[in-house]
């Protein structure tokens, strides 16, 4: 967490800091009008950085991927990129054109323009030329992305038009580039903010370009198809094994792949719940229906079913210097668990492992499968039937584990589960470095 945050609030630390370099909020004297120039500047700008650092994150690049600490990660930060920049372009409208309006309607005394200052020439004469059609593309384009990125937010709108309509953000971002480089402070082209803008604005539209053509899926794509198709009645889920082509360069047990089985559907992630194996390249995915997606993948998919398959991406990886690791699975967030232990079966090492697993829907084919995987793997499992025996707590983790101050905890499971038991071993002292967590909430 502490990683997404430095590049969340770094971006705006260093954008901010070095626009000050050229420019100031604090106009003396103070007076609604100048303030106005140069806070629709600052706001702009940091907007533009925002748009651009996130189509950047789109593109799903390794390096960052690894910086970020996983794909989850590098999502959450593109959605909270997405929000900020949504609040700094709705500033940076109402300023610009807002106070229009409130001249218009005797709100405010706009103030009286200046004499004829020296003769334009050269690029600054060609970029006010085109400061018109720059207004009116950043204005259209601004309540498009505006209506996308509230639609986006919104969960109840279904994955299949979110994924269609999300795409059309690169699009808008095109004219918003070309506003922010057109309207951007002439003066500021001979300051570091100016040339940082445009490097940015040109690395976003490239972005921009490359997910309009599909890049980040083509580059890690392979061809696949459904071995076998296993459903758990009552649980609501199913279980798919895939057989991949020569393409997979392998994976690691807590990574996830993004899966498509109708191209009118799109990719949608899910964990991968095996360990690989070379000889039979067999990945399984075990799937709950949760949304309009997976309940459609549930009815359709079949044996013998093409599929492409994504990735791996994510760190959720088991990796840590810690003798003993806790580990919590709730409902459908046991899949990374269970690829680790196929790992541990086929690969012991020296650590003692506890893995808290909790249900409310229960299916005891399932349970004995994961028993099972326990077994195999030395893994210490504790199943607990949330409707009949309570919700597990931190408390209940801490007094099961008797060297918990020691452990480190990998957690994949709803968000409000995570949140309480994260909170109280940080109040007992477990540094968050030990402590990991799964976002997998790709909007």
């Amino acid at each position: 967490m502490a990683r997404i945050s430095v590049f969340f609030w770094g971006l705006i630390a260093l954008v901010t800091g070095i626009w000050f370099m050229s420019d100031t909020l604090w106009v003396s004297p103070f007076a609604y009008f100048p303030f106005r120039k140069v806070f629709v500047q600052y706001s702009g700008i940091l907007a533009v950085f925002m748009m651009s650092a996130a189509l950047v994150l789109a593109l799903r690049l390794r390096l960052l991927e690894r910086w970020l600490g996983g794909l989850d990660k590098v999502y959450r930060v593109h959605k909270w990129l997405g929000i900020g920049a949504l609040v700094l372009a709705t500033l940076h409208w109402w300023w610009a054109q807002g106070s229009k309006w409130m001249v218009g309607w005797g709100w405010l005394e706009k103030p009286a323009r200046r004499g004829a200052g020296q003769e334009l020439a050269g690029i600054e004469t060609w970029l006010r030329s085109q400061r018109g059609l720059a207004e009116t593309l950043g204005e259209w384009a601004f309540y498009i992305v505006a209506l996308l990125i509230v639609l986006a937010l919104v969960k109840a709108f279904p994955y299949h038009l979110f994924r269609k309509t999300h795409k059309l953000l690169a699009v808008a971002f095109l004219p918003l580039a070309w506003h922010s480089f057109i309207l951007m402070n002439f003066d500021y082209w001979a300051d570091p903010i100016g040339w940082l803008t445009f490097l940015v604005v040109v690395a976003g539209s490239v972005a921009a370009v490359l997910l309009l053509l599909g890049w980040p899926s083509r580059a890690r794509q392979v061809s696949g198809e459904v071995v076998s198709v296993h459903h758990y009645p009552g649980l609501r889920v199913f279980e798919c094994l895939v057989r991949v082509e020569d393409g997979w360069q392998g994976h690691q047990p807590g990574q996830f792949a993004f899966v498509t089985s109708d191209p009118r559907d799109g990719p949608h992630p899910y964990t991968i719940a095996s360990d690989w194996d070379p000889q039979t390249r067999f990945l399984k995915f075990v799937v709950k229906e949760l949304g309009d997606h997976t309940r459609l993948a549930s009815a359709k998919v079949c044996q013998g079913m093409p599929v492409t398959v994504e990735g791996p991406y994510g760190a959720f990886n088991f990796e840590d210097d810690s003798l003993t690791q806790i580990w919590v699975g709730g409902g459908i967030g046991i899949t990374p668990f269970i690829a680790r232990m196929n790992y541990l079966a086929r690969h012991p090492d020296h650590r003692t492992v506890y893995l808290f697993h909790t249900t409310e829907d229960v299916n005891e084919e399932a349970l004995d499968k994961l028993r099972a995987d326990a077994e195999a793997a030395g893994v210490n499992l504790i199943i607990r039937r949330s409707k009949a025996e309570g919700r597990l707590t931190a408390q209940d983790i801490r007094d099961a584990v008797p060297d918990w101050q020691q452990a480190s905890l990998w957690f994949c499971g709803p968000v409000k589960f995570a949140s309480a038991v994260f909170g109280q071993f940080r109040k007992w002292g477990v540094p968050a470095r030990r402590m990991h967590r799964e976002f997998f909430d790709m909007r």
